[in-house]
Formats: structure tokens, sequence, C-alpha cells
């Protein structure tokens, strides 16, 4: 008995989920043609699609969706009448296996065999500019949409896909190599590729977009490709970092939602529900830091999330925390982290102080899309029992949520509020 019209479309989904980087980032390597892989990735999910219901999901769905998706670019290639010559190379690279599996142990850049860490790397090439090189990753290695990522940035959609484009005529023109860099060369590209993972990982905690908030599949890849690299990096205290916070960061996300698949606050959450193991591989590493070098936006960041590791709420760290924020403004300006720092500071110094510093948040007008915003200021509002203007916060973030369950919280907020306030008058 085949497959249900909805059951094939959720393994279609599962696989794209799991599988887009590894296709996309292998018939790049096996083509060298960026838009080209793409296309016939997507035609491979396509085909996913009437094969799947037809025969059944293969039981390595990754490998099918490869091979399909090579067949597509060969027939592709010899449709081309002028590239006969490409065509007689292509061949032969086309018609091999998968790629080689990555070695148990990690050593010198050219034993690292796994094709989205080439990708990685190939997207962060210091010839394009940062934010095109995240956003030129999470498209073809993650598969999020041109309007996930403009989110993800706080920009318009159209300025994304202006970046897309420009990124990769720049690969094209530039002849940019696909390959992980010798060793001399890392230190130029590390920056580029943590904000990447850091980026991936993000979007994996907290969806731009989508009916769930959480992605794990993208956190986990986000969590091993920061492995690799400190494999590859042994040492290096920003991605030593990096990795820490991404493992103290994920602890705590099967306390994030409910049975219900609704919002838990961090003040909220069963705390013996956090992965204690990670929290203790973190610590590690963050204690085998030299504490005499100056930190880093990763090291400061992990070091915030640390002090959040506690066993309850109330033991938290707030004016510590504001402190580390205060200083991470400093060193890696972003009104992102001005409003954390906002948040920081109304825990350890009251919830007027943190409103002074949303006040000039505000007027900044970088955050004006930015749904945490609003629902940062609904929240001091409610602690200081301002029901009305609480409200009306929230149901201003209810408007910018991007999520079906944030969306849902606020709901909720908003309608607590009202009641509140009706109750009060």
């Amino acid at each position: 008995m085949g497959l249900s019209a909805s059951e094939v479309e959720q393994a279609v989904a599962d696989a794209f989920r799991q599988e887009w980087g590894r296709v996309v980032a292998a018939l790049i390597r096996r083509t060298g043609d960026w838009d080209l892989a793409e296309e016939c990735a997507q035609e491979a999910f396509t085909a996913a699609l009437r094969s799947w219901a037809r025969d059944g999901v293969p039981e390595r769905p990754g490998a099918w969706l490869t091979t399909v998706g090579r067949n597509r670019a060969l027939d592709r290639i010899r449709r081309r009448a002028n590239e006969r010559t490409k065509l007689e190379a292509l061949s032969v690279a086309l018609e091999q296996e998968s790629p080689p599996a990555l070695p148990a142990a990690v050593g010198d850049a050219s034993e690292i065999a796994d094709d989205r860490l080439r990708l990685i790397f190939t997207c962060c090439h210091p010839a394009l500019p940062l934010e095109a090189r995240a956003a030129l990753t999470l498209r073809t290695l993650v598969g999020l949409t041109t309007a996930e990522i403009a989110r993800a940035f706080l920009v318009p959609e159209a300025t994304m896909a202006k970046r897309l484009v420009r990124a990769k005529d720049k690969i094209r023109r530039a002849g940019i190599p696909y390959r992980v860099p010798p060793r001399r060369l890392l230190p130029g590209r590390t920056a580029g590729v943590l904000a990447v993972v850091y980026l991936l990982f993000n979007e994996g905690y907290g969806a731009s977009a989508g009916g769930d908030l959480l992605r794990s599949e993208l956190s986990t890849e986000a969590i091993r490709l920061a492995r690799l690299l400190l494999a590859l990096m042994p040492g290096e205290a920003e991605v030593v970092s990096l990795l820490a916070l991404l493992l103290l960061t994920d602890a705590r996300r099967s306390a994030r939602l409910d049975a219900n698949g609704d919002i838990v606050t961090l003040e909220q959450q069963d705390r013996s529900r956090w992965d204690h193991e990670q929290i203790a591989e973190a610590s590690a590493l963050l204690g085998g830091l030299d504490t005499a070098l100056e930190p880093g936006p990763y090291r400061l960041q992990a070091s915030i999330a640390a002090c959040h590791a506690t066993s309850t709420a109330a033991d938290t760290d707030w004016v510590l925390i504001a402190r580390l924020y205060e200083t991470l403004c400093l060193v890696m300006p972003s009104p992102v982290a001005e409003l954390n720092r906002a948040v920081a500071v109304a825990m350890a110094d009251g919830p007027e102080a943190g409103l002074a510093l949303l006040d000039r948040l505000e007027s900044d007008g970088a955050l004006r899309s930015y749904h945490l915003l609003p629902a940062t200021r609904a929240d001091l509002l409610r602690r200081l029992e301002r029901w009305p203007e609480a409200a009306a916060a929230y149901g201003h973030a209810l408007t910018l949520a991007p999520t079906e369950p944030e969306r849902r919280y606020l709901a909720r907020r908003a309608e607590e509020m009202e009641d509140r306030r009706k109750c009060s008058g």
C-alpha cells in the first residue's frame, strides 16, 4: 500500500530540512555552478513528491536526492551545446558515487571532506561583504527562503534578494575556490564563518517564520559545524566560545515549549529539563580559556549564557549580565544587543531603567519591525502594572511576531492585560 499524499509531503518536507544543505553542497562541488546546483536540488525534491508516492521513501533520502539532482545537472549540461569540453570533464565527476565520508579524526584543512564546511568557507570568503556571506550560506546550506533570511537580518526582502545575486556573481567573477582554505588563511575567514554558524543556530532556536518556533535540526547542524571548526582551529578562543554559547543555549531547548507547543519564558522554565551534560561541557570549554585575553563577542555572549545556567531563576546575577552586555555593546555594537542590555538593566535596576534604554532604541528606528522591541516594552509595563499601555504594546508586538507560538503567547498576554485593566478600572 502506497503512502498518502500528506505522508509523502511530510517525508519530503523532513528530507528538505535535513538534506537540503548536503544535496546543494554536493552539487556545487561537482558542477561549480551555484544556480544550477540550487535549481537541480529543487527539481530533485519535486521529483521526490512523485516518485516516493509510487515507490515509497528510500532508505537514504539524501543519497536519492543527490543522485537525482546530479543526473538533472548532467542533463542540463548535456543540453548546452557550447560546453562540450566542460561536459567531458564533469561527466567523469558526476558519475562517481556519493562524496567521501568525513574522516573520524579531523586534522589539517585538506583532510576535511565535508561539503557543507567547504560551502561555508566559500561563502565566507573575505571578498564578500559580511552580511552577504551569512545570507548566502543560509540560502544554499539551509534552504531558507529569501524572505526568511531578510527577516533574520531585519532588511526588506528585495534588498536581501539583491545581496544574494551579487554574492553569487562575485564568486563566479572572482573565481573564489570551493574549499576549506589553508591554515595560514583561516584567521581572516573565521569571523564570517562564526557569524554564519551563529545565525544558523539562531534560526533553529527561534525560527524567523512559520508554525514552529524551533527547528532543532538547524540548531543541531550549527553545533556540529561548530565542533568541526574547533577541530580545525583547536584552542581558538572565539571558536571555543561559540561552541560553548551554542551548547548553553541549546541546553534549554526542551523546556522552551509546553505540551501544547506554547512558549514557556526563561523565568518559568523547568530547569530540571535542561540538558545538564551540555551545560557541563560548555562550562569546561569556557573554563579552559585564557582569562588574560580580551574577551571577544562570542566569549561575552557565552559568559552571559553561563550566568543563566543557574538552578533557579532567582539565582541569576542580573548585575553581572548587565555589565557583560554593556561590554558586548562596545565590542560588537548592535541594536539587538542593546535591547538585551535593556532587559538586563531592567532586571538589575528596575523596569523604569530598562524603559529609558528602550526609549533610545525606539527613537533610533533600527528595530521598528522587530517584534521583541514592543514585546519587551510590554513586559516592563506589565511589571509596573501599567495595564493599558502594556496591552497596547503586546498588541503591537503581536502584529510583528513571525511564528505561531509567539503570536499565541503575545495574544494571551494582551488579553490578560485587558482583563487586568478592566478589573482595575
